[in-house]
């Protein structure tokens, strides 16, 4: 399916599935291309060529050595609204602590192709990363996923659980079903229009109210920029719409149901400020007022995986590990470490 050309489209607005009103910029925001022309990742960037439903698309990563190497593994699996770049600091951070760190893009986001027509699915979505290990001769990695890459990582333990030494959850979206508890579904064109509404204001609004209560560090504004940037100017369309479809996987595949067959350790750590819940405006009042409840959805999803670990940020939000990096990375390594 083609799409027409568009001037301007950001992808974050299908996440929350909220078409929160463009505001004007007080300032000149930066460009970048439907690939993220012109953002410079903290690493150097490589490509993995993919056949993939009859199609040549490109999967971007970073693999990142450690300088005094440890033999293990960590992947990195990014957040719907985030880049493989947004885990920057907990690259640094395993690769000091003598972990091979590899961070892809997913098809669909950031550096990596952005296909007119794609099924997504997690399934396919762990296929292609297990292809990716495969490629750079991992057989067994720690999967650590942030947001909807908590999604993935499950399912890619579920699919791969001989491949998967060690899960890290990060905040995950998906511990709650929100189809089964009365949100209504969203077409993939209303998402798409709900897309082409966004703007760098609207995001940050979004992530103010959401991520960080209200919390707002001026260095966030780049991982902001980032996304917006993507979607200006000729290519933005295509970029909404990869946005749009993935927004449908979000919400049309839930994870949560199968906790209780993870087979690997597992580690959760929930920033408890949090209150992403896609798709809680298009609910009831009475139903959006029950979602995203992270104080309890993070107890919930340890008791419902075997043997998982809980550690709690109690005044942290959506995206801990850049709210206050020192205190995750520390927790993270003593996670990673404890048998």
């Amino acid at each position: 399916m083609s799409v027409r050309s568009l001037t301007s489209a950001v992808m974050f607005a299908a996440l929350a599935c909220t078409a929160l009103p463009a505001v004007s910029a007080a300032q000149e925001r930066p460009s970048y291309g439907p690939r993220l022309e012109g953002f410079e990742y903290p690493f150097k960037t490589e490509v993995l060529n993919l056949d993939s439903q009859g199609q040549k698309l490109e999967m971007v990563f970073m693999d990142i050595a450690a300088e005094k190497p440890n033999g293990r593994t960590a992947v990195l699996l990014h957040g719907k609204n985030f880049c493989g770049a947004t885990w920057e600091g907990t690259i640094s951070q395993l690769s000091n602590a003598g972990y091979r760190v590899i961070a892809p893009d997913q098809v669909g986001f950031c550096k990596s192709s952005k296909p007119d027509s794609y099924q997504f699915s997690f399934h396919q979505l762990a296929e292609n990363t297990k292809a990716l290990l495969e490629s750079r001769g991992i057989d067994k990695a720690t999967v650590i996923g942030h947001s909807m890459g908590g999604m993935l990582a499950t399912r890619f333990a579920l699919m791969y659980p001989e491949t998967t030494e060690k899960m890290v959850l990060v905040n995950p979206i998906g511990l709650e079903d929100w189809k089964a508890k009365g949100v209504p579904y969203q077409t993939i064109e209303a998402a798409f229009e709900g897309e082409k509404k966004t703007s760098f204001d609207s995001i940050k609004t979004y992530q103010q109210k959401f991520y960080y209560s209200g919390d707002w560090k001026p260095d966030y504004d780049k991982w902001v920029e980032m996304g917006a940037g993507m979607y200006e100017g000729e290519g933005g369309d295509q970029v909404a719409w990869n946005q749009a479809l993935t927004s449908d996987m979000v919400f049309t595949q839930p994870v949560v149901h199968e906790f209780a067959q993870v087979k690997v350790p597992t580690l959760l750590m929930i920033g408890m400020t949090d209150k992403t819940a896609p798709g809680a405006n298009r609910a009831p009042e009475e139903i959006a007022a029950t979602l995203g409840d992270y104080t309890q959805l993070g107890k919930d999803a340890a008791k419902a995986i075997p043997g998982a670990k809980l550690v709690e940020f109690e005044d942290l939000g959506h995206s801990p590990q850049i709210q206050a990096p020192e205190r995750f990375h520390e927790a993270l390594l003593k996670g990673l470490n404890d048998a």
